[in-house]
């Protein structure tokens, strides 16, 4: 692969990374994150406060100065993402030990996605929907470590889409109960019925599943496949700001959505970096084969 196609995938990856930490830091600045799922929970905070203090679990619960805390607690991770964001930026020009930082973001990430899995009574799916969101910054630093992609790498990457698409497809085919704004989103965008945009639902969740295979397929329908993951990933990106905006009250609905649309742009743009990977691989192969030779003295190839 030439240095200019490197770079175009080190660009869609590079992208994928900064979109998640700075989606995230507008999520934890701005609004919330879940961490009291955990923290209010007594089963856990029972047995964790005491080695930190001698405050009661009903004291500590309903403390505004400990509420206080927790919510600075997050705007600080939330600002410690934007330091993600920016060594994701200008990974080419700071020190190599500063990139270590996006593993600090990721592991961050990761325990994000088990907080939500957590809130969402233990659903493994909750967590491993977030794997491309997690994964994106892992990938930006072995792609600037090894300045390669390799067919390892690009593996990974393919497990990440394929366990994104299957999570979320278990939610689509209400394995896991169905989130109720799935629904809506669906009935708003495409103007049809509660059973018409449930339909719609489980053939998504259907074809989630067949992604997720279809997209280890060698050749041009494994090309094909990944396109419409690139298609898909996108659409449910855009989803969170189309399903639910209203122009009389533009500013506030995109001040609560835009940001769920940016952290979720990993879910195009990985599948984007892989796709763009075999459609110039594949260019690159016919090109390097030999070319057949015309005799024009007796009119035979």
């Amino acid at each position: 692969m030439s240095s200019k196609k490197f770079q175009h995938i080190f660009l869609l990856v590079q992208l994928a990374t900064v979109s998640v930490f700075l989606g995230r830091a507008w999520q934890h600045i701005i609004w919330d994150a879940p961490f009291r799922t955990l923290l209010w929970d007594e089963s856990w905070m029972s047995t964790i406060l005491p080695w930190f203090s001698s405050m009661p679990y009903e004291d500590f619960i309903t403390s505004p100065e400990m509420d206080e805390a927790i919510q600075n607690g997050i705007k600080i991770n939330g600002w410690f993402y934007v330091i993600c964001a920016l060594v994701a930026i200008f990974i080419k020009k700071i020190p190599r030990l500063l990139t270590y930082i996006l593993w600090l973001g990721s592991a961050s990430l990761m325990f994000l996605a088990f907080l939500y899995c957590k809130e969402k009574f233990f659903q493994l799916g909750q967590f491993w929907e977030y794997s491309l969101q997690f994964g994106s910054p892992i990938f930006l630093f072995y792609l600037w470590k090894k300045q390669e992609l390799s067919d390892h790498l690009i593996l990974l990457m393919k497990i990440a889409i394929a366990i994104t698409f299957v999570s979320h497809g278990l939610y689509a085919l209400n394995y896991y109960p169905r989130p109720g704004h799935f629904t809506e989103m669906v009935m708003t965008i495409l103007g049809v019925d509660e059973s018409s945009a449930i339909l719609i639902l489980n053939i998504a969740g259907v074809l989630d599943f067949v992604i997720a295979i279809g997209i280890f397929i060698k050749g041009k329908v494994g090309n094909w496949i990944l396109l419409y993951t690139v298609f898909w990933g996108l659409a449910t990106t855009m989803a969170r700001i189309v399903g639910h905006f209203y122009l009389d009250m533009m500013e506030d609905t995109l001040m609560m959505w835009v940001h769920e649309a940016v952290y979720r742009m990993p879910h195009f743009l990985i599948p984007l970096a892989v796709y763009y990977f075999y459609l110039f691989l594949d260019k690159s192969s016919s090109l390097s084969q030999p070319k057949t030779e015309i005799n024009t003295s007796d009119g035979r190839f």
